[in-house]
């Protein structure tokens, strides 16, 4: 992992780019769209031929819409037809065996094999993508792509293809077909790619050493070393996903492209509603156009609306992982969403924002328990050991240890708020800091090259996704 992304940084990015720039416009699309499918080959040479599998059937079905517009019962059935294949291919790899194994725990007799199957990357996130496109096209609010290597373009997109943001045909298909790109765009792109690289390795990667250092101390953590690991987790997934997802930007950046913001500072949320506006915010947009509105909304009375805030949660979950752990973290936020659309919103509302504050982080961090322990046995040990079932203090070692790390937890605290943010918008403009700008990316881009290059640990916690 470490090794490949030195590969990445340093020879198949720059690679890239430059024959990028160096082909004609017209043929920018078909460059970008060989470097994608060798971007996907590299880690899974054989998986790169379901994704072409993907992008045809998207795409003929995306033309027989067209072509059936009038004939509204021919364009319904080639729509449901599409989405029953595209969910078809992305539950068998990602749920054939979980369904496998659950039905043999509640129906032990029937001994179905379980059905063991790589899980291609990022394939929960391009399946989406193609799903908005034909749905977009059936709804006629987005014009059919007869250009199959633009539409292939979009679907393998190798800046945002393994971790989001999930991107929208109807956001990207005029920057598809015409996109200027600019010296501008390119240098704020290399900076936003550089801000998400920092928040990666030198955040989310700390923040993963003293998680996995609490678990390790076991009982030794105590009630506070528990806590205190459990948020460094919190901190983890956030640089790790965000970090992931300014880096897409960035890069989307650098080729012309401009993709939806999927992150705004979601832990100085008051709420656990503004959470959800605030966290991977292109998977919101993307159940609320596709699933939460189709089914009604919130225009069928409040009855109907809690039913369906329920099953988007379910699906939510579901399709972060095929573990009932993720099921459960989806119901848990669903409960506490319907419970605050009921009443707790207005409640709320009247008390000093410190109250939703704490509130909102309290029940944020305890569904990170949920999303992280897929053994049921293990999540029960781990919350009952947050209540103080094996003492209240961590041992020596783990006390030493969560000491030397509170200056990178502080750290990681203040980077998850936008104070960083609003004080480099009100320097950035005046002249004598624009060379301390560009010091900070140079020093940025070695500090997160020497952590590559002296530690193997850079998990990618989004894989699975």
């Amino acid at each position: 992992m470490v090794f490949s992304s030195l590969i990445f940084l340093f020879l198949f990015l720059p690679v890239v780019l430059a024959v990028y720039y160096l082909t004609p416009r017209r043929f920018r699309n078909l460059a970008l769209f060989i470097a994608d499918l060798v971007f996907y080959a590299w880690g899974e040479p054989m998986l790169v031929i379901l994704m072409l599998v993907s992008i045809i059937i998207n795409y003929i079905a995306g033309i027989l819409i067209g072509i059936n517009r009038e004939k509204k019962k021919v364009a319904k059935a080639i729509i449901i037809l599409d989405v029953i294949v595209n969910l078809g291919l992305l539950g068998f790899f990602k749920y054939a065996g979980f369904i496998g194994e659950t039905l043999n725990f509640v129906l032990p007799f029937l001994n179905i094999p379980v059905i063991q199957v790589a899980l291609p990357i990022g394939i929960s996130f391009y399946t989406f993508q193609t799903m908005s496109y034909t749905i977009d096209v059936y709804r006629n609010t987005v014009k059919v792509q007869k250009n199959i290597i633009t539409f292939g373009t979009y679907v393998s997109l190798f800046p945002q293809l393994i971790a989001g943001p999930i991107v929208r045909y109807e956001d990207v298909a005029q920057q598809l077909v015409d996109r200027r790109e600019s010296l501008a765009q390119f240098t704020d792109g290399v900076k936003i790619f550089l801000v998400g690289m920092s928040k990666k390795i030198l955040l989310a990667n700390v923040m993963g050493n003293l998680w996995d250092t609490v678990r390790a101390a076991g009982t030794g953590a105590g009630a506070l070393g528990a806590w205190v690991g459990i948020i460094a987790y919190t901190f983890q997934i956030y640089f790790d996903f965000s970090g992931y997802s300014d880096m897409a930007i960035g890069l989307g950046k650098m080729f012309g492209f401009e993709f939806v913001k999927n992150f705004d500072y979601p832990y100085i949320s008051k709420t656990i509603t503004e959470f959800w506006r605030r966290w991977h915010i292109s998977l919101g947009t993307w159940f609320r156009e596709y699933v939460y509105i189709p089914l009604g909304g919130n225009r069928k009375g409040l009855g109907r609306q809690i039913i369906n805030i329920g099953v988007v949660w379910f699906l939510t979950g579901l399709w972060h992982g095929a573990s009932w752990n993720f099921i459960l973290w989806g119901l848990y936020f669903g409960l506490i969403l319907m419970i605050e659309k009921i009443f707790l919103l207005k409640l709320l509302k009247k008390l000093p924002d410190a109250v939703g504050h704490i509130y909102s982080l309290i029940l944020i961090v305890l569904g990170w328990v949920l999303f992280y322990f897929e053994d049921m046995g293990e999540l029960g040990v781990f919350v009952c050991r947050l209540f103080g079932s094996d003492g209240f203090l961590p041992d020596a070692k783990l006390s030493s240890d969560i000491i030397s790390f509170i200056p990178l937890l502080v750290a990681a605290g203040v980077a998850s708020t936008p104070l960083v943010s609003k004080l480099y918008r009100r320097i950035k403009s005046k002249p004598v800091l624009y060379a301390l700008d560009n010091a900070g990316c140079i020093l940025a881009l070695l500090l997160c090259t020497a952590e590559l290059v002296s530690s193997d640990y850079n998990p990618f916690l989004y894989f699975k996704f």
